[in-house]
């Protein structure tokens, strides 16, 4: 009761997340690198029962937010899962539970993909890679750490008394971090073995980098091109020592937070969740065309009976001047209606202009209509728009 007490609630400006203090809270996990951020600044709050940085010093938020678009900014992502999945079957068992082509990947290359229920709901979203190593590498949200595990476990028991051959094992000795901006690969190649010139979006390698074996995965989750590298959790400082000491700022939660909703990334919980289907979710793109012809994922039959019916409502962007629209802000139509709410907002940094994301129903779901969203009593017009909001620098094949 004390604890729940002494707890204070922290809002940020710059989105409708909330954290939780931790100078009062005792019960969280700390990455391996919370001494590191406490030394250097880190304003540490709960998100995701962790210790995390929300932000460093007096670098403010949108600052933190602007060196990432403009140069290079490091976060510590060491709280999400990271999993392997071995056995001859591992294709087969990993595409039962996700909606993506992991048999038609090239090996080390990966996708977005999702885990899905029996009622075509998402369970998470995560990147499936495939490896020329004999295994699957798997990294998901650590809100979802849980209950992402016991799904997995749950389905491979089944899959094992039906006679499949695979193993799923967790990355407990390794960090993850997240290297994210346009200068991100020229600051790495120098200490990275690998030449990355053609180690394009998605592409996932065991590579050295600063004299420590680590796997570098070409992708983030803000919009930028960067790398996420997993490193062994006792040399985990030293890689981050050496990247600050190369010129790259640590950024914390806020600003990955606002970079990804200018991206028109979905934060699990908030944009998806267990109730929200890919097509309604704007996310049929994940599901690999082979997957549509073979309808043997988990909620298959009605996931695709509606990506052929189409959705009774969609995510969609929305933008707006003015105060910023926040978390469960109720959404209005024409005649002052309402007929949804956001799911995430914030100032967008990079646009002077506000940005969010809501679900409308189908009819209203068009480029450029225009709506109306209530904050703090007030009604603000508000513009469906495309997403991403800003245009993202992922590093592609030409």
């Amino acid at each position: 009761m004390f604890r729940n007490i002494l707890v204070k609630r922290i809002v940020r400006d710059t989105s409708q997340t909330r954290y939780l203090n931790t100078s009062s809270v005792s019960a969280l996990h700390n990455t391996v690198l919370h001494d590191f951020h406490v030394a250097h600044g880190g304003k540490m709050v709960e998100f995701a029962g962790y210790s995390m940085p929300v932000q460093y010093g007096k670098v403010g938020i949108a600052a933190s937010h602007k060196e990432v678009r403009s140069n290079c900014g490091l976060f510590d992502v060491s709280h999400m899962l990271q999993s392997k999945v071995h056995g001859k079957d591992r294709i087969k068992f990993i595409e039962k539970l996700i909606v993506g082509d992991v048999e038609g990947l090239e090996e080390n290359t990966g996708t977005l993909s999702l885990f899905t229920n029996d009622q075509g709901g998402i369970i998470d979203d995560l990147i499936c890679s495939k490896t020329d190593l004999g295994y699957l590498y798997v990294v998901s949200n650590a809100g979802c750490k849980e209950k992402d595990l016991a799904h997995m476990r749950e389905q491979l028991a089944s899959f094992k008394a039906a006679g499949g051959d695979a193993e799923l094992e967790v990355v407990e000795d390794h960090a993850l971090v997240a290297v994210q901006g346009p200068r991100a690969v020229q600051i790495l190649q120098p200490i990275t073995e690998r030449d990355l010139g053609d180690f394009y979006f998605m592409n996932t390698g065991e590579m050295n980098v600063a004299g420590i074996p680590c796997r570098v995965t070409r992708c983030g989750y803000t919009g930028e091109d960067g790398v996420e590298i997993s490193v062994p959790s006792n040399k985990a400082v030293e890689l981050c020592e050496t990247l600050v000491g190369l010129g790259v700022q640590l950024a914390g939660l806020g600003a990955r937070d606002s970079l990804r909703l200018e991206a028109g990334l979905c934060l699990y919980g908030n944009d998806i969740d267990d109730t929200t289907t890919p097509i309604e979710g704007g996310l049929a793109w994940t599901i690999g065309k082979r997957r549509r012809q073979t309808a043997d994922f988990i909620g298959a039959e009605i996931i695709l009976r509606q990506l052929k019916e189409k959705p009774k409502r969609r995510r969609v962007g929305l933008t707006s001047s003015g105060p910023p629209s926040r978390s469960h802000c109720p959404i209005l139509d024409a005649d002052g209606n309402k007929i949804g709410e956001v799911t995430s907002g914030c100032p967008a940094p990079s646009l002077g202009v506000n940005v969010a994301m809501a679900y409308v129903p189908a009819a209203l779901a068009k480029a450029g209509t225009a709506l109306g969203v209530e904050v703090r009593k007030k009604t603000i017009p508000a513009t469906v728009s495309k997403m991403p909001f800003i245009k993202c620098s992922y590093y592609t094949k030409k």
